[in-house]
């Protein structure tokens, strides 16, 4: 009999294997289910629970990886101190990069560098963002590659050369002796990459607002503030709306 029993045993231990590895895989989905229900919501702390937990089980999903990056950067758009912006940042820097290693087909997995540098930008070191710029183009340029026809990436290309475009020449040679060399950008590009983001989706405000300040850089101030009053008049449908509209009504408040 003591056969018979271990090999009944046998199979029912393998049958409960097969149930755990099938639940598991049901987990995974279950909780970036729910995880896009908060997400939806710009829950993002809960979010990121339920996403943290399907990355151990999937370390190399790249969507997943994408996903988390995107938490970690909204909680560095609530969070006050500059110190505790640069930790969120950087979080959102090694998933973002993580998402970049493991989808090397994926566009949003390519973007997601792009997007995080450009949001840690403004509280990086000179010496970082020097060094960032370049990554920043890298990431936008592959992503492109992949998709043409993704708007978000013409407007982080519109936004790179806009800023870029914005450093004079003693800046410019100081950055270049201290740092290293820093790209160059073009106002038209800068124009041009926002303008084919409108085309590809014209139902985001924070395309008409970064043209408009586009506008702005230019000296064409009629059309700063019909670009910028037009994203502003749109309702708020993105987690950084209220921000880019902020950064809209500063630039209308220099206008003259």
């Amino acid at each position: 009999m003591k056969p018979l029993i271990h090999r009944l045993f046998a199979v029912a231990s393998t049958a409960l294997l097969l149930v755990d590895v099938s639940s598991g895989a049901e987990s995974v989905d279950d909780r970036v289910a729910r995880g896009r229900a908060f997400e939806q919501k710009f829950q993002a702390n809960d979010a990121l629970t339920q996403y943290l937990a399907a990355e151990k089980l999937e370390p190399k999903n790249p969507e997943l990886l994408v996903r988390i990056a995107r938490q970690y950067r909204w909680l560095m758009t609530d969070a006050s101190a500059k110190e505790e912006k640069l930790r969120l940042g950087h979080l959102a820097l090694d998933y973002s990069m993580r998402a970049a290693a493991c989808g090397p087909k994926d566009c949003d997995a390519q973007l997601a560098t792009a997007i995080t540098l450009g949001k840690m930008l403004p509280y990086l070191p000179t010496k970082e963002q020097v060094s960032a710029s370049p990554r920043i183009k890298e990431s936008v340029d592959k992503a492109l590659e992949l998709d043409p026809s993704d708007d978000t990436a013409w407007h982080i290309l519109g936004r790179w050369h806009r800023v870029l475009a914005d450093v004079n020449i003693v800046k410019r040679t100081m950055a270049g002796l201290l740092y290293g060399n820093l790209p160059k950008g073009s106002i038209n590009e800068a124009e041009r990459a926002m303008q084919k983001a409108i085309e590809l989706n014209p139902n985001r405000l924070m395309h008409y607002i970064e043209l408009g300040r586009i506008y702005a850089q230019m000296g064409r101030t009629d059309d700063a503030r019909r670009f910028i009053n037009k994203g502003l008049a749109m309702p708020d449908s993105e987690k950084d709306d209220p921000e880019t509209k902020e950064r809209g009504r500063e630039t209308l408040a220099k206008l003259h």
